[in-house]
């Protein structure tokens, strides 16, 4: 009698598995928990707290909740993940995952589906703070929640995209958190998060909009400050369809990028 092997698992299935997996081990860890919800949250009460009033007629509370949210999102996507990556493959777990039969397309699939979850969790403690302390308007109608939704994708896809990629440029599981937390840091402060737009030097301005950052903060500040915060940006306005355009050549590039960048071993097993 001849033995029917069972099928194998589809990519999508196991992909969902390894994202069950990967929150497991994320929420067991108390101190990155804690660090990765908690970071952003001390940031806007003590902005919130330091620099009241408004501007231009808008909230600067409501200002600085807007940017970091699209901060919050950039860091548990290519800040968080690149780190982790950085680490599994110096200790030796991607070099042992892809001599498995699991499709390395589920690995990722479920990398990026389990920051898809933190993320959302980040960004509704983000919200329910500046509901609550600073008087955050909601949008009120579907296409300002429309709005919100392909923004935080485009945002998160790319910052994944980033993070993996920039995974690579550690030498060590020791220095992955400097090299992929300086690139970050520096990102917030030329990306409109803590110092608005009309306040950088032009050129710093300039260098903040090639980068996905501003634009996603962009985005999230039309949701959340409405007609009033438009004369903050830059260019006077939202210019919603080139934050879509530039969030989306920067999947295409991050793509590009993990393509050929990516390594499943680290550097010193060559």
């Amino acid at each position: 009698m001849t033995t029917v092997a069972a099928p194998m698992p589809s990519t999508l299935s196991i992909g969902l598995s390894r994202a069950a997996y990967e929150l497991k081990v994320f929420f067991r860890e108390k101190d990155q928990v804690v660090f990765t919800f908690a970071f952003p949250i001390v940031f806007l009460v003590l902005l919130g707290s330091i620099f009241a009033g408004t501007m231009e007629g808008v909230s600067v509370s409501q200002l600085y909740t807007a940017g970091l949210i699209g901060a919050g999102v950039l860091s548990v996507s290519m800040q968080n993940l690149g780190i982790t990556i950085a680490i599994e493959r110096e200790q030796g777990m991607l070099k042992r995952l892809s001599g498995t039969p699991m499709p390395r397309t589920a690995y990722f699939l479920g990398k990026i589906l389990s920051v898809l979850v933190i993320g959302v969790v980040e960004v509704a403690l983000l919200l329910a703070v500046g509901v609550t302390m600073y008087d955050l308007r909601l949008p009120s109608d579907a296409a300002g929640w429309l709005t919100f939704a392909w923004v935080f994708v485009l945002g998160l896809t790319a910052g994944c995209l980033l993070g993996i990629a920039l995974s690579s440029l550690a030498r060590s599981d020791k220095s992955a958190s400097a090299v992929i937390t300086l690139p970050f840091i520096v990102l917030q402060f030329v990306s409109g998060v803590y110092i608005p737009f009309n306040q950088l030097p032009d050129w710093l301005a300039t260098v903040g909009y090639v980068f996905p950052l501003s634009w996603m903060c962009q985005g999230f500040r039309s949701v959340f400050l409405g007609e009033a915060g438009a004369v903050l940006e830059r260019s006077g306005g939202y210019e919603l369809d080139r934050v879509a355009l530039v969030l989306g050549l920067w999947i295409i590039g991050g793509l590009v990028l993990c393509l050929t960048t990516f390594r499943w071993k680290s550097r010193r097993e060559g």
